[in-house]
């Protein structure tokens, strides 16, 4: 009887052994899937050219420590404001502390990298003015998207998360992304989809949001040469358009 038991004992611990060893080369499937991290939130530098610039933005914060008017933020479009919209930068931004923080080619993980490399550190503007996420919605050489309206929103909010946590007593105007591309298109709609939750970002307090697209546009759709001359930057006219269309809300932020 004694030998029966012993026999069972034994068994049934050989099975116990077998199902933990399958336990463990086997794992549930679910176990062995990660989430994918977005890579419009993982800070990324330049490379190329385009250090050139990164490296001239970085050093232009080194150099205007303390308070200023207005920090403006972006890509090539907000680099545009020394080119073809430096007029216009004299008119309304002249007799004001401004600096331009517009690096273009940037995406919103190179704008991420830029902060955690000294862009915000030091100053202190009473108001900064956000556009970016463009560059994301490009497409990759094949044809397919590089970023999804979700993925490159999140980068956005990531870059506002980070300006209030950096610059707690700024007051932050986000723009909704400006319309590309010639008449009405895939990627275009894309941008209007990001903008339509972006506009999400305003607390009515300390963010702000404002979407005058409608104005870069003609009433059929297209982007006229005179405003958009590559269908992306603008001129003269559009950096006006600009100007004009944010003055109101930037006194506002400014007086209070």
């Amino acid at each position: 009887m004694k030998n029966i038991i012993q026999s069972t004992l034994i068994i049934a611990l050989v099975a116990s052994l077998s199902v933990f060893a399958r336990a463990q080369t086997n794992p549930p499937a679910a176990a062995a899937i990660t989430e994918a991290v977005n890579p419009a939130i993982v800070p990324v530098p330049r490379t190329g050219g385009a250090t050139n610039r990164q490296s001239q933005v970085l050093q232009r914060a080194k150099d205007n420590p303390g308070p200023c008017d207005i920090a403006f933020i972006g890509d090539s479009i907000t680099q545009g404001w020394e080119g073809a919209g430096k007029k216009v930068w004299g008119d309304f931004y002249a007799k004001r502390k401004c600096l331009n923080f517009g690096v273009g080619g940037d995406q919103t993980q190179h704008v991420l990298w830029r902060f955690e490399n000294g862009q915000l550190d030091g100053i202190k503007p009473k108001a900064a003015v956000l556009m970016i996420g463009t560059n994301n919605s490009n497409k990759n050489k094949d044809g397919t998207e590089q970023y999804s309206e979700a993925q490159i929103l999140e980068g956005v909010q990531a870059i506002v998360k980070q300006i209030r946590t950096r610059l707690p007593e700024t007051k932050l105007l986000v723009l909704g992304i400006f319309p590309r591309g010639k008449t009405f298109s895939t990627q275009r709609g894309k941008l209007l989809q990001i903008n339509q939750a972006l506009a999400k970002v305003a607390d009515g307090n300390m963010v702000h949001y404002m979407d005058f697209g409608s104005q870069l546009i003609e009433a059929d759709g297209s982007l006229s040469k005179e405003i958009m001359p590559d269908a992306l930057h603008l001129s003269e006219k559009g950096y006006t358009i600009w100007a004009e269309a944010i003055e109101p809300k930037l006194k506002e932020l400014l007086a209070n």
